[in-house]
């Protein structure tokens, strides 16, 4: 097992490179499984959710060839298999892109349960509400999900989404692209790993109008083919560096990222007091001033993402005055907090509302990730503390964010992997 040992109080300065987006990466190579042909995907961020991505279509029967350390080939014309690996499939949520990518192009899909970060029900309700208006049954036995067109393609349908939801949105919009007619979504999201996902299969033959609107519109197509698509860079890593800045202090420019993709952020932060300076694909960010207080409510995009809502609560944590956090789209997202307090942060949680009053500094503790975006506010917790922090269960944080720890020690911050004696069986299942 990996501990993150880190001796906080030193702001950052320098230049960090953001990698592609998680988000997009664990749906296009789902997505992968639908085209007859090669698929070169560049941009992929070297991360353990992608790494269980690729074994997932490795073991269905996919080609993978890796080019370099960010771009894959992957060959899915000689799939033997519609059923995943138990084992993979339950390590990671985004697993459940595997059934609309099966069912579309063949009909037929066996997924195990998905797992991944456990901060409240994520039901897939609406998945199933768009495979079964577009033909398909669908039912839930022996750990997997087993979906199946009864005509053998489905077929078009107009989908309407009783909730915002990013997973069933990507997962209907893949299944309809082979679909036979039309699809219509209605009340879709609109994040930017949506409309990632729709130019990725529309780059290979799809045709999908409306990604970024609350109305989507797909044309469904015989077959896709091979081609070339690079992955977004990713918004919540850069997010996580701009909010790194802001705790800690310093002066960090942040490169390849799509500035329009940070607004949210980008406004809360300059409340705060943080300056950060827009340029075509960078941002300069700089904190030499104390934090300000502010209000945070997480809303589907173009709001404030709810994967930011940790690491800008460790931030709030250092500002002066008293802050409320609100979380609109995920239950029992506030697990962290008491990690938080260990390192003397004052936050109280009443429900989907946190109220935090800034204190003048944290102090180093032995902390422990509960998952991938607490963990990755309290190393933003951990680098502006005074004193040393022990950060465990690091695999969740390695779940979306490439080499953090190389990339913090660009900037300044002392930060090091230590190994520790640890149960192997143990950590497979508090991964799973």
């Amino acid at each position: 097992m990996t501990k993150y040992v880190i001796h906080g109080g030193k702001p950052l300065f320098g230049e960090v490179e953001i990698s592609g987006a998680k988000n997009a990466a664990v749906a296009i190579i789902p997505a992968a499984l639908m085209v007859d042909g090669v698929c070169r995907i560049e941009n992929i961020p070297q991360i353990s959710d992608v790494t269980l991505c690729l074994r997932i279509l490795e073991n269905l029967g996919a080609g993978i060839r890796s080019v370099n350390s960010h771009t894959v080939e992957i060959d899915c014309t000689r799939i033997h298999s519609t059923r995943t690996s138990y084992e993979l499939a339950r390590k990671i949520r985004a697993s459940y892109y595997l059934i609309g990518a099966l069912l579309g192009r063949f009909g037929q899909a066996e997924v195990a349960m998905p797992g991944g970060c456990n901060f409240g029900v994520r039901p897939i309700d609406q998945h199933v509400k768009g495979f079964t208006a577009m033909g398909a049954k669908v039912v839930v036995e022996g750990g997997f999900i087993h979906a199946s067109a009864e005509t053998g393609r489905l077929r078009g349908a107009n989908v309407y989404l009783d909730v915002v939801s990013v997973g069933a949105t990507m997962n209907i919009m893949m299944a309809a692209a082979l679909a036979e007619g039309n699809t219509v979504i209605e009340n879709a999201a609109k994040e930017p790993h949506i409309v990632d996902l729709a130019n990725f299969l529309n780059s290979m033959g799809a045709s999908i109008r409306g990604a970024g609107t609350d109305t989507i519109k797909i044309t469904g197509v015989s077959r896709l083919t091979g081609g070339t698509y690079a992955i977004i860079p990713d918004q919540i890593e850069a997010g996580t560096y701009m909010a790194a800045v802001a705790a800690a202090g310093g002066q960090v420019l942040i490169k390849n990222i799509i500035p329009k993709h940070m607004d949210c952020i980008t406004a809360k932060l300059e409340e705060m007091g943080v300056s950060v300076e827009e340029k075509e694909d960078t941002l300069l960010v700089r904190r030499t001033e104390a934090l300000q207080k502010t209000n945070v409510k997480t809303l589907p995009y173009p709001g404030f993402p709810t994967d930011m809502q940790p690491q800008i609560t460790a931030v709030l944590s250092l500002a002066e005055g008293t802050s409320l956090v609100t979380e609109s789209v995920w239950n029992n997202r506030y697990r962290y907090v008491d990690e938080l307090k260990r390192m003397g942060a004052s936050i109280q949680v009443d429900g989907k509302t946190a109220v935090v009053e800034g204190v003048d500094h944290l102090t180093g503790a032995p902390i422990q990730a509960c998952d991938l975006r607490a963990g990755a506010a309290l190393v933003i917790a951990a680098l502006a503390a005074r004193g040393q922090s022990e950060i465990s269960c690091v695999q969740y944080i390695e779940r979306g964010y490439e080499n953090i720890v190389e990339k913090l020690r660009g900037l300044g911050a002392d930060i090091r992997a230590v190994e520790v004696p640890g149960d192997s069986d143990e950590l497979e299942a508090h991964i799973g």
